[in-house]
């Protein structure tokens, strides 16, 4: 008897068992055929089948249809555990595994997944669980995020990361790097990049409203916490006993337990944060850098607020974010013209457009951006939420047509696209419709940080050479040549020290 033959995929959903058979292209059924042929067919056939492991019939990350995306979390209070109750909350996810260094903080993520294990050293966690989850969430402090992820990605895992995607420029290169490489689905906390304001902004540009940007300019009233300050005197107290310092230092320098670190206000100091820039400008810059398709800036300048010390000096604190800076960037344009790229920090604001009005409020008071063309301008608020033309009289009679497609929940659906798109996979339309993949979130954030390397070159410091003590600051009022493309300044070296960080032992960022 001559058997055809066909093999049969064996996955267990819902403690159950569901079979799904999938033949060879020669005995393979049509769409037209009953269900009753199938199974005919599928009978006559058994003696001849194969058990096939789920990687073999679907390639990295295929997963049956009825599954739900497991999810492990890295960093689940605060913020993290906002992230992963969202995912859940999008009623196609699953939360597996839990980690965090701070049994505390993380206390409501263990109490709402009680199935979920729990670990306070994420290379653990993966080393032990990673057959049990598809996907991994990170939001830990900035200076994590890519040794963690980059583990998690090696592992074939899809990856959510927290904004900004890195602490370093060379770490958002390999992270994007990474995310082909690995043919993983990822995407970066910033929410508003799936929000219709940030789309309707580009119809407008699109539709030719303001005609060709000429320069753009951000801002925001943060920080919120401390920055411009000396690094505090070191604790009298230990640890407590529900948080691993050790292990949430992490890729920083190894330092004493120093209180009023963890669990915010880390945000201010160079080892661990990325400042006001890190934290807001992927919710601010997103909007004008996605609508004006921008790439890696050719040119780079700051200006930062100064510290009263009691002298007449600027304040110099070189652990610590400044508590306000300007930073200029400038873009080269397909058509050979220059774009100038605002961001100030701080509460530091640009002048008021003439086209707004005296009473009218600029942004969201403490947030915005203005994108001004050669024919008029737009502003919208954080997360690319509000967009109005200017002046604002204009928003009553224009009108243009959508054209990009919407993300279901607006900001909000931003958490379950991708989930939906690791379901469905790499490669697929859930996944080319993402809002924020490394592809896109890496070179925004390697903008950003582009900003923090003019604010740390223009604070690097060495002795003077001519007697007098004290020091010269070679980086100030200089403009940073930036060469993208192999990330580096071309004419002031001490800056390169920057883009890349040494790692401490047992933290190192793999190669890929």
């Amino acid at each position: 008897m001559n058997f055809k033959r066909f093999f049969l995929y064996i996955e267990p959903v819902n403690q159950k068992s569901i079979y799904i058979l999938k033949m060879n292209k020669d005995n393979l059924p049509e769409q037209g055929n009953t269900r009753r042929t199938f199974l005919k067919t599928s009978a006559t056939a058994l003696a001849g089948f194969y058990i096939v492991p789920r990687h073999v019939l679907g390639g990295p990350g295929f997963k049956a249809p009825s599954d739900k995306l497991r999810i492990a979390g890295i960093g689940v209070g605060g913020k993290g555990y906002s992230d992963i109750k969202s995912f859940y909350d999008s009623g196609n996810a699953e939360i597996i595994a839990l980690c965090d260094v701070d049994d505390e903080r993380a206390a409501k993520s263990i109490a709402d997944y009680p199935k979920a294990k729990y670990y306070r050293d994420y290379r653990e966690m993966l080393d032990k669980e990673h057959t049990q989850f598809d996907a991994v969430s990170v939001s830990t402090a900035d200076h994590n995020h890519a040794v963690q992820a980059l583990a998690a990605m090696q592992l074939g895992k899809h990856v959510y990361v927290q904004k900004p995607l890195t602490h370093d420029i060379y770490e958002a290169r390999i992270l994007t790097q990474a995310a082909e490489k690995y043919k993983v689905v990822t995407q970066m906390g910033n929410q508003g990049a799936s929000g219709d304001g940030v789309r309707k902004m580009r119809e407008w540009y699109a539709a030719g409203l303001i005609g060709e940007a000429k320069s753009v300019w951000c801002w925001t009233d943060r920080p919120v916490w401390p920055q411009g300050v000396a690094w505090p005197k070191p604790s009298t107290r230990k640890a407590p006993k529900s948080l691993d310092w050790n292990l949430w230092l992490g890729t920083a320098p190894l330092k004493p337990f120093t209180e009023n670190i963890h669990p915010f206000n880390w945000r201010g100091w160079w080892d661990y944060g990325t400042g006001a820039l890190g934290d807001m400008a992927c919710h601010i810059m997103e909007p004008p850098y996605r609508i004006l398709d921008l790439g890696y800036p050719i040119e780079a300048e700051c200006s930062v607020g100064s510290v009263y010390t009691g002298e007449f000096t600027r304040g110099y604190f070189p652990e610590s974010c400044p508590p306000s800076s300007h930073i200029t960037l400038k873009f080269r344009r397909p058509n050979g013209s220059l774009l100038d790229f605002h961001w100030m920090d701080g509460g530091i604001k640009p002048s008021r457009p003439d086209e707004l009005g005296a009473n009218e409020r600029m942004g969201d008071g403490g947030n915005g951006v203005i994108i001004e063309g050669t024919r008029g301008k737009m502003m919208c608020d954080t997360y690319g939420m509000n967009p109005r033309l200017l002046p604002l009289s204009l928003n009553e009679s224009i009108s243009v047509a959508p054209t990009l497609p919407r993300v279901p929940g607006d900001v909000g659906g931003h958490y379950a696209q991708w989930v939906n798109a690791c379901i469905a996979g790499h490669g697929s339309k859930e996944f080319q419709e993402l809002s924020s993949p490394f592809s896109i979130a890496g070179p925004l954030t390697e903008t950003v940080l582009m900003g923090n390397l003019a604010i740390r070159s223009y604070d690097y410091r060495v002795a003077r050479e001519d007697g007098r003590g004290g020091f010269n600051y070679p980086g100030r009022d200089i403009k940073l040549l930036w060469d993208g493309d192999n990330m580096r300044v071309t004419n002031f070296d001490p800056a390169n020290e920057f883009v890349k960080r040494d790692y401490p032992a047992g933290f190192e960022l793999p190669k890929i």
